[in-house]
């Protein structure tokens, strides 16, 4: 599906601009915000309503303007939205996707119009969602045409590293997409695999350990990759030790148990990085599901060495391959338990690519099902797998091929916008970094929600709708309210 220019939120006055810079200490939070307050009263405020649901035209779409009126307490029979500003909780970073090697080569065989699309679709805060974070990854990964490294083979001084492979299609890629945010892209970085010869297996795919002896030297190819990137003008924000720490793939993987990844940062990457002058990275740990994100946290932050090197938890989705339904209750435990450190959401995409599932709804429900949850459980960021791939779902090296938010047919150029494109972009799109999240309760389980004031003082609620059923609710806020409806499989954004 094309992006429908009518629908899609063209006018600046929709946009909620974010201006401010974030400054995430290693243990103690510090944001710079706009000075900013909860309304003291709604009464006669306008809430503009944005819409996008299944089997309708509506993409983001602007499909009401109403007023809150004084209506006290609600009836039981009243279905509602309670929001209340006053009530603030986490501040938020930021959402975005994945700069892998599989999307860089596909923007890179696009008509030059299309590319200039994918760039303003995804970056543009006023004709696009304005996403604010990026993840990359060091070297190969799955979603690369190709295994490869920065060095020879038994290069442990890393005296040939360089970055040059990524000349060719990723470095480009990157700098257009910082620069269609004016600069304003966190990116982080994410190892698969050390280089094969630094593993227990001999081999960059298969899982595998880094072997003891090579611990200083992997932690240094960190500090080099870094320095690399910085040099070609893309400053990294931050990195995760590894990619699945606990999953041995067919892929580029491998294996540190919690004391390993402990010891690790602790002993090497931590002390590397400040030594490198790379002190003011933000390190994410774990970088896998929620199933075992409580033991991951509590053993590497039981060490206060460790965690004082610690900038936040990284998670996945994937756990609910077992069976049943997403943890969001052990992301709310980590968050309980250390305060102090924060939560991200570093990926998550949908498996098993079939051209024929394009059209999909199922797919933006999974989306805006755990941003909900794992915002309303304290996370501060949300970062999605690729943010383009091709027709198979590619290109990817071992054909594990999956879906992205937009995929892009190289043989014509065309661009299908998924629709978790546009359940992402009720998020990105209307939530500044720097907001702070607010309460948020639904008087139904037909609805999900979460709230967030910004910087600017503007408060944007983000209601979705997973049942067969149209939903009229009140938002409510202190006594006044709105009549708002909500259509079947729908998600909405109202600002106010």
């Amino acid at each position: 599906m094309k992006i429908d220019r009518r629908n899609f939120l063209l006018a600046s006055s929709a946009v909620l601009v974010a201006q401010n810079k974030l400054s995430f200490g290693a243990g103690k939070q510090e944001i710079k915000l706009q000075k900013s307050r909860a309304p003291l009263s709604v009464t006669g405020k306008e809430v503009t309503v944005y819409t996008t649901a299944a089997k309708t035209a509506h993409r983001i779409s602007a499909t009401d303007k109403l007023s809150f009126k004084p209506v006290g307490q609600p009836k039981e029979t009243q279905v509602c939205v309670f929001v209340d500003p006053t009530r603030q909780f986490q501040n938020f970073l930021g959402i975005g996707g994945a700069l892998t090697d599989a999307s860089a080569e596909t923007f890179a065989v696009l008509p030059k119009e299309k590319q200039i699309e994918i760039l303003t679709a995804y970056y543009d805060d006023k004709q696009g969602i304005g996403y604010r974070l990026a993840r990359t990854n060091i070297h190969s990964c799955d979603f690369s045409s190709g295994s490869y490294t920065y060095v020879t083979e038994g290069d442990k001084e890393l005296k040939s590293f360089n970055v040059d492979h990524d000349q060719r299609f990723r470095i480009p890629f990157i700098k257009q997409a910082l620069a269609a945010t004016g600069g304003k892209l966190n990116i982080f970085a994410s190892p698969w695999s050390p280089p094969a010869f630094m593993k227990t297996n001999n081999d960059m795919l298969h899982g595998g350990s880094l072997k003891p002896e090579f611990y200083a030297s992997w932690a240094n190819y960190y500090a080099r990759f870094i320095k690399a990137y910085q040099r070609e003008g893309i400053p990294i924000w931050g990195v995760s030790i590894q990619n699945e720490p606990m999953a041995t793939q067919k892929w580029e993987s491998c294996i540190f148990s919690a004391e390993q990844e402990r010891d690790f940062l602790r002993d090497h990457l931590g002390p590397t990085l400040k030594r490198e002058g790379l002190g003011d990275k933000k390190i994410i740990a774990w970088d896998h599901n929620r199933d075992l994100v409580y033991q991951r946290a509590s053993t590497i932050l039981a060490d206060p060495k460790a965690a004082k090197f610690v900038w936040g938890i990284g998670y996945h989705w994937y756990e609910p391959w077992s069976g049943g339904d997403p943890m969001f209750d052990n992301v709310k435990l980590v968050h309980e338990t250390f305060p102090d450190k924060q939560l991200i959401f570093t990926e998550g995409c949908v498996d098993a690519f079939d051209p024929r599932k394009l059209e999909e709804w199922k797919f933006g429900e999974q989306y805006g099902q755990s941003m909900i949850n794992d915002f309303n459980n304290g996370t501060v960021g949300w970062t999605d797998w690729n943010i383009l791939l091709d027709e198979k779902g590619g290109p990817n090296h071992v054909g594990n091929y999956c879906f992205a938010p937009v995929h892009a047919d190289t043989k014509t150029g065309k661009l299908n916008y998924l629709s978790s494109f546009y359940y992402i972009g009720h998020f990105s799109k209307f939530i500044q970094p720097g907001a702070r999240r607010i309460a948020s309760s639904p008087s139904r389980s037909q609805l999900l929600s979460t709230a967030f004031l910004n910087p600017d003082g503007k408060v944007s609620v983000v209601v979705m709708n997973r049942s067969e059923k149209n939903a009229a609710y009140w938002l409510w806020v202190r006594g006044d309210a709105v009549e708002v409806n909500s259509l079947p499989h729908s998600i909405q954004t109202l600002v106010f």
